[in-house]
């Protein structure tokens, strides 16, 4: 009902990752936990990817080398478990472990910013609201307030609330962060209503600024160009974060 992994074969996986230039990237037990583009000059910084619900992460060139052209950072893709060549099974538990393990890789990189797509809208509340000031910047595509909500909109005549066991409360775990937050919302979302999005956005306390596309659907709005990333680089430095661009 929320996880729609692709899965590769190790092999396979380095395969995909070699030609679209990713590099493995690895815990401190040598497992690969994601896929990085190493900065094109002197890293300033690292930007964190948590992606949506379906695929993989080594499938996310689309955002990452965007982001990638516009600054000076590194650009780390995090693999959830159960998906991609990654072992264990998909769940919330398991996507917030993933991810601070992933974070505490990278804390000697700052600033960090992390970007989420999706589903991984949770993962990057989840790290903001535990790991506080050591997330630089956020920018969130395609956002939700609680998969609660998704799910209730999506299925009205379900008891969504009793059965749904990862919620991913997205707005709750914002709830003390204030860090400079960008928004890109889909004008028409088919998969997660637009105004669960504005939602989010309408609730957080720190910096923010808001996109939507007119007349976008769900899966329009991620691949994005490196001027706009330059934009978003721009607003996180405006409000208090250094980091280089072009």
């Amino acid at each position: 009902m929320i996880y729609f992994p692709t899965t590769f074969a190790p092999e396979r996986a380095d395969a995909i990752a070699a030609k679209r230039g990713f590099v493995p990237w690895k815990n401190v037990s040598g497992e690969i936990i994601g896929w990085q583009l190493p900065a094109r000059r002197a890293a300033t910084g690292a930007v964190l990817i948590v992606h949506g619900n379906a695929g993989s992460a080594v499938e996310r060139g689309y955002i990452a080398r965007p982001i990638h052209e516009a600054a000076a950072v590194d650009v780390f893709v995090l693999e959830y478990p159960g998906y991609g060549a990654r072992g264990g099974s998909p769940s919330e538990k398991s996507f917030l472990s993933a991810a601070d393990e992933a974070f505490s890789l990278l804390t000697h990189r700052a600033p960090v910013f992390v970007v989420s797509e999706s589903l991984g809208t949770g993962v990057a509340a989840h790290l903001a609201g535990t790991h506080g000031g050591r997330v630089a910047g956020l920018a969130f595509i395609a956002p939700y307030n609680d998969l609660v909500s998704v799910g209730q909109r999506k299925m009205p005549f379900l008891p969504v609330r009793l059965i749904l066991q990862d919620r991913f409360p997205a707005a709750a775990w914002l709830r003390d962060s204030r860090r400079p937050a960008v928004f890109l919302l889909a004008g028409e979302d088919e998969v997660i209503p637009t105004g669960l999005g504005l939602k989010l956005h309408d609730g957080y306390a720190g910096p923010k600024k808001l996109h939507v596309i007119p007349g976008a659907q769900h899966n329009d709005i991620a691949e994005q160009s490196p001027d706009w990333w330059a934009g978003v680089f721009e607003f996180w430095r405006e409000n208090g974060v250094r980091q280089a661009t072009d």
